[in-house]
């Protein structure tokens, strides 16, 4: 049977938050630093001494790097990917061969079976080569078939699709839809059970992969009925069943190689048996997968950081400007020292995070969550500040410098390609809302009732004694800690190298400040918390840095003892902690001063038309169309431009 003509659903704003609470992880089986940081707790003791990968893991990753390198060496033109907005059929079948689709799965099905340590080093290596095939490879392996399947998948499905994957199989991730992003509770595709199928209806908008792509995971709402709990719930669908059509090619301001578009499903049948999990449990399955899927996007920022950094040295050390290099001048001096340790410092976060998901000792959802919310926002400023270095020749296309006669460095399109990072997998302020739910989860685990008006006076009396109990125990625990002792963490200060455990006591009273400034805003605004999303943005702003300090001490202290760039590490990470302490008591001080409440004033003006003359004067560029386009299910009226690699 088909589903019947689709009403978009209407969704309040709660209903629309407890579709969210639901999908979310409560429990908390595992230890998390960054959970603890929040709630004003230093537990130095889950990152140091930093974890490692063993040795095994070591060897067949950089097996595998070698062959990797060698290929982006020889056989990919990122400048032709670029040129022609396309990865060459070739270079795919060639990723195939060398066993890239497969840089995830176990082994037993025919992959690779690399940690998250090395498959995200063999991100940033083909994506430094090509941000277009990094994207293509993430996607199929962070967020598609393989993932979902290797965390749920029954041991029948992992055997049916897991091999293809390996080898052969491009997969994608089908949720967002023309009318519904980051709030899934308006998820319009429907699935409605038929016998030993689902039919599925609806329209998918920016489907990476989903243009080449041979295995779909679908995201779609099954109608409650007799034996049937409902719910939106995840399938995997094979993109030559009969009703699949991709309607569109998306192109972008970046990332222009990559195979995005929409695609269509009109009266598709999908075997029961393709249901991963059960009924309902779709939206829980899609964020426990980027508890790691979100890693992959890092990996890419820590790439651009390392080539802005070699591109900034070369260039500054042959511009000169009044008599010396560039480099040499004080304005752009602290531009290349910005680039240096920032990049020392996201490649930090990133390794310690995917070591902490290889060993699985601790949960990560938040530390992969401020990775990614990190890693993209200083990404971006990384690429910007190269662009500025390299000043008309970093607006310049990397063509338009090579016909005359130039080095043909592409700064612009890095810029260009970044910048969809802060929208990828949960923009920054939906990442805000994300994070700092778990942030706040200890205070609505034994508070939450007396801020919800549907409660009783007798959950409301319960959860007030409850509180109390909570709260006198952990009060007092933020008053005073080990940040506040002189020759705490000692042996992050060896002889002849910068004072490292001066940071680390700075985070350790930092995190007792946010709690205890979390905690007041609590009691200040109660129920009207969850609105304060400036607010709530600058607390996790905050934890953010506070981890990256962290996470740069640590591998610093880690090179230091293994390697042979301990004192550079040590100086490296020195820079970027002073930087980020400034960046933190900013955020502090605007944590109770800022324009918030002015801000809301004037978006009420503008929305109400108060400021249209300030429009004048202009022409508007923009062609005919509706905001949003249609997505009413039914059969397809467009040519499938669906283009399988073979």
């Amino acid at each position: 049977m088909s589903a019947p003509p689709l009403k978009k659903p209407v969704v309040t704003e709660r209903e629309a938050r407890q579709v969210a609470e639901a999908a979310r992880e409560r429990d908390w089986r595992k230890p998390s630093f960054a959970k603890e940081l929040f709630l004003g707790r230093f537990r130095l003791d889950l990152i140091h001494p930093h974890p490692l990968p063993t040795d095994e893991a070591v060897r067949r990753g950089e097996q595998f790097l070698t062959k990797l390198r060698a290929f982006c060496e020889t056989k990919v033109d990122g400048a032709l990917i670029e040129r022609e907005a396309r990865i060459p059929d070739e270079v795919i079948n060639d990723l195939k061969e060398l066993g890239a689709l497969g840089m995830k799965i176990d082994p037993k099905y025919g992959g690779l079976g690399l940690t998250q340590v090395y498959y995200n080093k063999a991100l940033a290596l083909v994506g430094s080569a090509s941000p277009a095939i990094g994207v293509l490879l993430s996607a199929h392996q962070s967020i598609g078939v393989p993932q979902p399947l290797k965390l749920f998948g029954t041991p029948e499905q992992k055997q049916k699709f897991l091999p293809r994957c390996a080898r052969t199989d491009i997969s994608a991730f089908l949720l967002t839809e023309p009318d519904v992003g980051s709030d899934p509770a308006r998820l319009a595709t429907t699935a409605v059970p038929d016998g030993d199928d689902y039919v599925l209806d609806g329209v998918k908008l920016w489907t990476t992969n989903g243009v080449v792509a041979d295995l779909l995971v679908v995201m779609a709402r099954v109608p409650k009925s007799d034996g049937h709990k409902g719910g939106i719930t995840a399938f995997v669908v094979e993109t030559d069943t009969p009703g699949v059509t991709v309607e569109n090619r998306n192109a972008f301001m970046g990332l222009r190689g990559i195979e995005n578009g929409v695609t269509r499903f009109h009266q598709v049948r999908v075997p029961a048996a393709n249901r991963i999990g059960p009924e309902g449990a779709g939206l829980k399955i899609a964020l426990t997968t980027l508890n790691t899927g979100r890693l992959s996007l890092p990996a890419s920022c820590v790439a651009a950081g390392k080539w802005c950094l070699k591109i900034a040295r070369e260039w500054s050390e042959a511009r000169e400007q009044w008599g010396k290099p560039i480099a040499h001048h004080e304005a752009v001096g602290a531009k290349i020292s910005f680039i240096a340790a920032t990049t020392f410092a996201l490649e930090a976060v990133l390794d310690l995070s995917s070591q902490m998901a290889d060993e699985d000792r601790n949960d990560i959802r938040i530390e992969g969550a401020l990775a990614k919310l990190f890693a993209s926002e200083m990404g971006w400023r990384i690429a910007d500040e190269l662009v500025q270095i390299r000043g008309g020749r970093g607006f310049e296309t990397a063509e338009s410098l090579r016909a005359r006669g130039e080095r043909a460095v592409p700064a612009e399109q890095m810029l260009r390609d970044l910048r969809i990072n802060r929208i990828f997998e949960g923009s920054t302020e939906i990442m805000h809302l994300l994070i700092a739910r778990e942030a706040v989860d200890a205070h609505l685990s034994v508070a939450g009732d007396l801020i919800d008006p549907e409660k009783s006076l007798s959950d409301k009396a319960r959860a007030g004694a409850n509180a109390g109990v909570f709260y006198a125990k952990w009060l007092p625990k933020l008053v005073t800690g080990t940040g506040q002792l002189p020759r705490a963490y000692a042996e992050f200060h060896p002889a002849g190298h910068p004072d490292l455990s001066a940071h680390l006591r700075y985070v350790e009273r930092s995190a007792r400040k946010l709690a205890r400034s979390t905690f007041y805003a609590m009691s200040r605004w109660q129920g009207r918390m969850e609105s304060k999303q400036g607010f709530l943005g600058r607390i996790v702003d905050i934890g953010a840095e506070l981890f990256a300090m962290s996470a740069a001490c640590v591998r610093a202290e880690l090179l230091r003892t293994t390697e042979g760039h301990g004192r550079e590490a040590y100086q490296l990470a020195d820079v970027f902690c002073r930087q980020s302490r400034l960046r933190v008591e900013e955020l502090f001080g605007r944590l109770w001063s800022n324009t918030d409440d002015v801000d809301r004033k004037v978006v009420k003006g503008v929305l109400g038309g108060a400021y249209e003359w300030l429009e004048q004067g202009v022409i508007d560029p923009s062609g005919e169309g509706p905001w949003i386009a249609d997505a009413t299910p039914g059969a397809s009226e467009k040519e499938n431009v669906h283009r399988p690699i073979r």
